[in-house]
C-alpha cells in the first residue's frame, strides 16, 4: 500500500517529490529525499528535530519560502539540463551532417570523432567541458537516424519551394557506375527569393532497361507523389542520347507531352565533350601509343613499384603515372601532361625492358605531338572546369564558349606565324632541344585547331561573334597569357554591360 503526501507535512519541512504513484518526501532545508514508507508524521518529525533543531520555532511561512526557493532551483536546473540536451542533440546532427558529406562509415562518430572532440576540449578548456562532449550521442544507429532526418528535411524543403516557385527546369542524365548499376540523376533549377537555385531532385537506380519509358516513369512517379505541377516545367536538359531525345519514345518527348510549356536543350558540357572528341588519325595514334606506354607500367604492380623507386632516386617531381579513362573528360589533359613530365624517367626505365614502344620516348617528332596534345587538352580542360559549378548559368556558359572560339582563332593565327607561345609545353620542349617545329606536325596542329573551331560552330550554332575587334592579332606589348585574359574579358557579357553603364553615367 502506497502512502499519500499531506500538505500538513510542510510544517516539518517536507514537500512531495512529484511522484503521483508513490510520492516521496523531500526536505526543503537539506534537499534530502525519503522513501514513500517514511511518509509518517513521527518519521518526518524525527528527521526535522534531529537534523534541523535550530528551525523548530519557525512558522509555516518560513517553510513556504524555502519551498519556493527549492522550486525555483529545480526549474533552473531543469532549464540547464534541457539546454544541455538540446545542445548535445544539435551537435549530434551537425557531426552526422559532416559524416554524410565526407561519405564516411557511420561508426566513425563513436570511434573517432567523439574521442578527438573530448581530447581537444580537455586540452583547450577543462575536464568539465570534456564531460559535456561525452554526452553528445554519436552511435552508429544515432548517426544513421540523424542523416535520414536531415535528408527528409531537405527533401521537404525542396518540395515546398517547388510548390511556391513560378517555374522550374530539369537537368537529367543516366550513367552506368563501376558496379554495373544504371543510376539516374535529376537536378532541378527553380526561382526562389529572386535567385535561381539548383538542387538534386532524384537519384535512383534503374532496375531493368534504361529506355526513355523507364526514365520518364521514374521521374513522373516523383513528380506525382509530391504533387508537383508539370505545367511549371519550362525546360529539360539532357545529354542528347537516343533514349533521351528520341522523337517517339524518348524521355524528353514524353515530358513534353505532359508539360505543355516545356522546351528542350542539349547540355553544354556534353556538347563541349563532343567538340574535343574527334582528332586526326596521326594525333589519335600518338594518344593510343601513350596510353599503351602508361598501361605497361600502371597495370603491373611490380613495374609501378620499381618505377616509383627510380623516380624517387632521380628526384623527379612525380613518382607515378595516371591511368587514362575515356569516359572522364579531363583525363586526356592530365594523363598526357604527367606522361610528358616523366618522359625522361620513362625512357631510362624502359631501356632494360623489351617493350615495343620504348623507342617512342626518344623520338623527337612523337614527343612533339605529345607536348602539343598536353597543351591543347589542358586548355580545353580549363574551359570545361569553368563550365562547372552552381553559379554557372546559360549566359556565362555561352560567354566561355565564345571566348574559346576567339582563342582558337588567335591560336590558329599564332601557329600560322610560327609563334608557339600559346603552347608553352611544346615551345619549351623545342627551345630545350634547340629545334624548330616539323612541317608535318605544324600542319597537324593547324588542322586540329581548325577542326576544333569548326566543331564549335557545329555544336554551338547560337554562339554569334558580333565583335568588330580583330582579336587574332596580339599587340607586341602583350604576353600571350595576358592577351588570352583580354579575350576572356572581351567575351564576358556582364562586364561589357557594366562598362556600358559606367560610361553612360559619366
Amino acid at each position: 500500500k502506497k502512502r499519500r503526501y499531506c500538505e500538513d507535512y510542510l510544517s516539518f519541512g517536507f514537500t512531495s517529490n512529484g511522484n503521483e504513484d508513490g510520492p516521496g518526501a523531500q526536505c526543503v532545508l537539506c534537499n534530502k529525499t525519503l522513501s514513500n514508507s517514511c511518509l509518517v508524521p513521527a518519521t518526518l518529525r524525527r528527521h526535522f528535530e534531529t537534523n534541523h533543531p535550530e528551525y523548530k520555532d519557525k512558522d509555516i511561512r518560513f517553510f513556504k519560502q524555502k519551498l519556493q526557493s527549492l522550486e525555483k532551483s529545480k526549474l533552473f536546473m531543469s532549464k540547464i539540463a534541457k539546454a544541455d540536451n538540446e545542445n548535445a542533440t544539435e551537435a549530434s546532427y551537425k557531426v552526422s551532417y559532416h559524416i554524410s558529406l565526407a561519405r564516411e562509415a557511420h561508426t566513425i562518430g563513436e570511434s573517432l570523432v567523439k574521442p578527438c572532440a573530448k581530447d581537444i576540449v580537455m586540452c583547450m578548456l577543462d575536464q568539465e567541458s570534456s564531460k559535456k562532449a561525452e554526452a553528445v550521442p554519436l552511435s552508429n544507429n544515432t548517426v544513421t537516424r540523424r542523416i535520414h532526418d536531415l535528408a527528409a528535411d531537405i527533401e521537404k524543403e525542396l518540395i515546398f519551394r517547388l510548390h511556391l516557385c513560378a517555374a522550374y527546369a530539369l537537368q537529367l542524365d543516366e550513367s552506368i557506375d563501376v558496379a554495373g548499376l544504371a543510376v539516374l540523376l535529376v537536378f532541378v533549377h527553380y526561382d526562389f527569393n529572386r535567385s535561381i537555385e539548383e538542387d538534386l531532385l532524384l537519384c535512383e537506380f534503374l532496375q531493368t532497361n534504361t529506355t526513355g519509358e523507364n526514365i520518364f516513369n521514374c521521374i513522373n512517379n516523383v513528380i506525382k507523389t509530391h504533387q508537383i505541377s508539370w505545367e511549371k516545367c519550362v525546360d529539360v536538359c539532357s545529354d542528347g542520347a537516343k533514349a533521351m531525345v528520341g522523337t517517339v519514345a524518348g524521355d524528353v518527348t514524353r515530358i513534353k507531352n505532359v508539360a505543355p510549356n516545356c522546351t528542350s536543350s542539349h547540355c553544354i558540357l556534353h556538347r563541349h565533350a563532343l567538340v574535343v572528341k574527334n582528332i586526326s588519325p596521326s594525333l589519335k595514334n600518338v594518344l593510343d601509343e601513350a596510353v599503351q606506354i602508361i598501361n605497361y607500367i600502371k597495370t603491373r604492380p611490380l613495374q609501378s613499384r620499381l618505377f616509383k623507386i627510380m623516380c624517387e632516386d632521380m628526384g623527379s617531381q612525380h613518382t607515378a603515372l595516371l591511368l587514362y579513362t575515356d569516359v572522364r573528360w579531363l583525363s586526356r589533359g592530365k594523363v598526357l601532361v604527367r606522361l610528358f613530365e616523366l618522359h625522361h624517367e620513362l625512357s631510362t626505365y624502359l631501356m632494360d625492358h623489351k617493350f615495343q614502344l620504348s623507342d617512342r620516348l626518344t623520338n623527337f617528332l612523337w614527343l612533339s605531338r605529345v607536348a602539343y596534345l598536353a597543351d591543347i587538352f589542358t586548355k580545353l580542360n580549363e574551359v570545361n572546369l569553368s563550365l562547372l559549378g552552381k553559379n554557372v548559368n546559360i549566359f556565362n556558359a555561352k560567354d566561355k564558349i565564345l571566348s574559346l572560339s576567339r582563342k582558337l582563332q588567335f591560336w590558329i593565327s599564332s601557329v600560322g606565324q610560327n609563334n608557339l607561345d600559346c603552347l608553352p609545353t611544346l615551345n619549351d620542349f623545342l627551345e630545350e632541344n634547340e629545334c624548330k617545329l616539323d612541317e608535318d606536325i605544324h600542319s597537324n596542329i593547324a588542322d586540329h585547331r581548325r577542326n576544333l573551331y569548326t566543331n564549335i560552330i557545329k555544336y554551338f550554332p547560337t554562339i554569334n561573334d558580333n565583335n568588330k575587334l580583330n582579336l587574332t592579332e596580339k599587340p607586341v606589348s602583350f604576353s600571350t597569357q595576358d592577351y588570352e585574359n583580354l579575350i576572356e574579358i572581351a567575351s564576358d557579357d556582364q562586364l561589357i554591360q557594366k562598362w556600358g553603364e559606367l560610361c553612360s553615367n559619366e
